[in-house]
């Protein structure tokens, strides 16, 4: 019975006893024209928190045998996208570390001001094409606007989708908008086009900051919720 509740929530039993790797998750970070240095840096520093925060590192190394597997590229325009943290194997509290020191000196690029949510997604959907063999594999982008160049991400969610992808976003606010405060009405609207548009899969959602000062707020509720996988370790299938 309970073999056959696992397979029927779509992991392939045969796969959860051969893999070594319980999820892939690619973190997708936005770094167009709209991200000026302080933005940049906030966005960098509050991934690495958050991946640091203690919730987070328990659930990171919760099965050293069957680890999570994650890298961060940053995205703009068509052009513009570069790997700052290659595939690491969170397989202890020294690789996280490792992969947290990576963020943290990673300096910022030249970049278009452009901003191609859709080949951001097809360059994640990619990168996670390069680990069949998880359990699960997550692409978490996070932006502060909508595409204005490339494919539209309405025409590639479904095929994402359909490869086993799952696809999550955190939306960003305004820091400080020019005409009072309408942060709350702004990125209702982004988050309902990021909504509607862009994420797929399985209990995909999308998380919101309130600026860049609240990125490692939301990047830590983000992770908690999509390292929140199931335990098969204990499970008989008799």
């Amino acid at each position: 019975m309970m073999r056959a509740l696992v397979c029927a929530m779509g992991l392939a039993c045969a796969t959860m006893a051969d893999a070594a790797c319980r999820q892939a998750l690619a973190l997708g970070l936005d770094v167009s024209g709209s991200v000026d240095a302080r933005e940049y840096r906030l966005q960098i520093n509050g991934l690495a928190a958050a991946l640091d925060n203690a919730a987070v590192r328990s659930a990171l190394l919760s099965s050293p045998g069957a680890p999570v597997s994650v890298m961060t590229y940053e995205w703009s325009g068509p052009s513009d996208q570069a790997v700052i943290a290659p595939w690491t194997s969170i397989d202890s509290s020294a690789t996280l570390d490792s992969f947290i020191e990576t963020l943290l000196q990673t300096t910022r690029r030249e970049a278009s001001p452009g901003t191609a949510l859709g080949v951001s997604m097809n360059l994640g959907a990619f990168y996670l094409d390069q680990k069949p063999d998880c359990w699960t594999r997550t692409l978490d982008i996070s932006g502060d606007g909508k595409s204005n160049l490339g494919p539209r991400p309405r025409d590639l969610k479904d095929a994402l989708g359909a490869r086993g992808i799952t696809l999550n976003a955190l939306v960003i606010g305004v820091d400080d908008p020019s005409a009072g405060d309408q942060r709350q009405a702004e990125i209702g609207e982004l988050s309902s086009y990021f909504r509607a548009e862009v994420i797929v899969g399985p209990n995909a959602f999308v998380e919101t900051a309130l600026g860049f000062d609240d990125y490692e707020a939301a990047m830590t509720r983000k992770l908690l919720r999509e390292l929140e996988v199931l335990a098969v370790s204990d499970l008989s299938f008799d």
